[in-house]
Order: C-alpha cells, then structure tokens, then sequence
C-alpha cells in the first residue's frame, strides 16, 4: 500500500483541493482549503496542512502538486503565477522541506492532461492536446506519450496566445490574450455586467442565484440549462472563440484528439458544438486533412489531483531521494489506459 498511494494537490486560483490517489487513478480520499492568492506563505502552509491531513489515515508516497503558472523545466520553482502571489517561488523544496516526502511540482493543466491520458477521455491516443477551461485557459500535450513541456518548461500556456490586436487587458500584462475570450472569466464577466445594468437576462440570473453577489459563470451555466436563450448564446459565444484558438494549435501541433476540460467543459454540448463548428471553419487544409476530435475531459475536478499524484508516485517509484529529478515518466513506465493486474501468488 506504501508504493501505490500518493497525495495530489491541486492549485487553482480559488481552491487548493486536495486527495489520496492509488496506481489507477482512483481518489480514495478528498479535502480542500480556499487560496489565499496574496499570500505564498498561507498557499504552502494550506499545501502542508492538507497533506498532513492525509497522512494521519494513509501512508503516502509521495506529494504531487499542480501550479496555476509557469513552472520551470527543473520542476523546482513556480516562476510566474497570474493568478497568484507566486513570483520565482522555490515551491518543491519548500514543500519537501514542511512534508519531509519526495515531491514533484508540475503545471496544474500539465497535470490534468497527464490524467486524461493515463486514465480518462484520452486514453490509447498517441498524440493529446488539453485545454483546460477555467479561470484562465491552461494547456497541455502529451506527445507520444510523455508531457512536452518546452526549453524552458513552459510550453501550454495557450490561454496567453494573441488573439484580438489591442484586446481586452489580460492578467499577463499583454492585451488580447484568448483566455479573455474563452474562459470562465468571460461568463462571469457578463454575468456581473448583465446584472449591474438590470438586464432581463441579470433579473434571471439574480433570481437564480438568489442574490446579486453570487451570479457568476455557474450561475450562466444554469440559466442556459434551462433554454434561456440569451445564456445560451453567451456559451456559444465562448464555444466559437474556442474552437478559434484550436484551429491555431491544430495548425502548429496537429494532434489527433483535443480534451476540453475545466469547470466551462461542463457546459458540454452547448459549448462543444459552436467550438467543432469554429473549429472546422478556421482549420487550415480543412477539407484535404483529418481533422482532430473535441471531447469532454472525463475526470472533471479530480483531474489536476489525479495527474499530480500519479507523475509524483511514477517519479517517486524510479528514484528516492526527497527531492527527485524531473525528467518526465516515459512509455516505458507508464502506459495510457488501465493496466490489468497480476495475480497474486498463491
């Protein structure tokens, strides 16, 4: 049981979750705690209370944690975080230091992807694009399979890809960024605008929500479940910018499926359908090449836990040391798809 349990930690802009993962990407244990994005500190003082938490009921391996922001090709520092107080953050030493457990830290959307394609929607394919639709927009590749990450380690960052000349600002410093126009912010964005000027569709929202300051781009989600008609078109709008901005990747990369996940991707159909339909309409060759799958993610919110756990405990497996090296698990230590077990010997 030692060798098959790890902890996975997921950072997000507004939740660090948390869970106990086994070698077949089951969570057996789940906590989480709100991110404290203006203070580092506070951010490893929750990472280290959480694995703390689940070490008093599971004997862990290892400690997995996914970063919202740029980690580096060392896996050691979290360099940049949009979304949170992380600049050149020491993380994984710091996390080893307060756990004493070998630790790997790692992009959060490189460890959503990972999980897709180890245990989820992306299971046996040979070449797997993530975009990950949350706050911001996260990406991942895995490529033959192992996770590309680039000279520097951060390669995925699609969601900061130009978009729009002279944009929207983004959190990045850039402007016209595609995470402006195709992420959760944009729902809440209209959400609070549709609401401050008493709109019928902010009426509906309030009255959904239940109060003004609990409208947000859950609350769209909801309304256009149940046919609102001006919801609806808000999520298309989104799908369409979507489907956009993987027409440029499939462009530079051509992989053979796209994994769409995040808290946006449960939209489902009313986001998928306008972003194949974009997609298809933006597709360079369209018509003379094979065009990539759009699926849903499957793992939903474990995903960044489950990733994060499994390439911790596939890294922990091959070396000991507290603080291991980072070179990523290849094929031929991990393979996509649920591996049958050996029988035990009688």
């Amino acid at each position: 049981m030692p060798e098959r349990l790890a902890v996975g930690i997921d950072i997000g802009g507004t939740k660090i979750a948390g869970g106990v993962v086994d070698e077949d990407g089951r969570v057996v244990a789940r906590a989480r705690r709100a991110t404290p994005s203006t203070d580092s500190t506070a951010v490893l003082d929750a990472i280290a209370d959480l694995v703390e938490e689940f070490r008093d009921s599971y004997a862990v391996r290892a400690v997995g944690v996914g970063a919202a922001g740029y980690v580096d090709v060392t896996g050691s520092t979290v360099v940049f975080s949009p979304h949170l107080a992380w600049r050149n953050e020491p993380l994984r030493d710091a996390v080893v230091r307060r756990t004493r457990l070998p630790v790997l830290v790692d992009n959060d959307a490189n460890a959503a992807g990972w999980a897709e394609w180890r245990f989820g929607a992306a299971q046996n394919q040979p070449d797997v694009v993530l975009v990950n639709l949350g706050t911001g927009i996260g990406g991942a590749m895995v490529l033959d399979g192992r996770l590309y990450r680039g000279h520097s380690g951060m390669a995925g960052e699609f969601g900061h890809q130009r978009v729009v000349d002279d944009g929207r600002p983004c959190e990045c410093g850039n402007r016209g960024c595609w995470e402006q126009y195709a992420s959760g912010h944009v729902l809440d964005r209209r959400a609070r605008a549709a609401v401050e000027q008493a709109t019928d569709t902010g009426r509906a929202l309030v009255d959904l929500a239940g109060a003004a300051d609990r409208v947000d781009g859950r609350v769209v989600a909801e309304l256009a479940s149940r046919g609102h008609a001006e919801a609806v078109e808000w999520i298309a709008e989104v799908g369409r910018w979507l489907g956009i901005g993987l027409a440029n990747l499939a462009a530079a990369l051509d992989p053979n499926i796209f994994v769409i996940g995040g808290g946006v991707s449960d939209n489902g159909e009313l986001l998928l359908r306008p972003a194949r339909t974009a997609f298809g309409d933006h597709l360079t060759g369209r018509g003379y090449r094979s065009e990539a799958r759009i699926v849903a993610a499957h793992l939903g919110n474990d995903a960044g836990v489950v990733g994060a756990a499994d390439l911790a405990r596939l890294r922990a497996r091959r070396r000991r040391p507290a603080s291991p090296g980072y070179s990523v698990p290849g094929p031929a230590v991990a393979r996509s798809g649920r591996r049958r077990r050996r029988p035990r010997p009688r």
